[in-house]
């Protein structure tokens, strides 16, 4: 083809594209991970909503008291003289 050939522009297009392939390559790998990264996102979300308990439920907390010893007191006490 001859520059002035009116497939010559059309031409010069093909090669501008092919050179910004690496490029674009580039960006729809980075857009494939940017949506993956939302997606999973959202899963996490959505199973964290899911297991959350229900807000204002009664709870009930059981406990067992043991009892304390007791040490038997000394006898002390005064004796009145006689």
């Amino acid at each position: 083809m001859t520059p002035g050939a009116p497939g010559a522009a059309r031409a010069g297009a093909r090669s501008a594209r092919r050179r910004g392939g690496p490029l674009r390559i580039l960006r729809w790998l980075t857009g494939l991970v940017v949506l993956a990264a939302v997606f999973l996102a959202g899963i996490a979300l959505g199973r964290a909503l899911e297991e959350a308990p229900a807000p204002g439920g009664t709870q009930t907390v059981g406990r067992t008291l043991e009892p304390l010893t007791l040490e038997p007191e000394e006898r002390t006490g005064t004796t009145s003289p006689r």
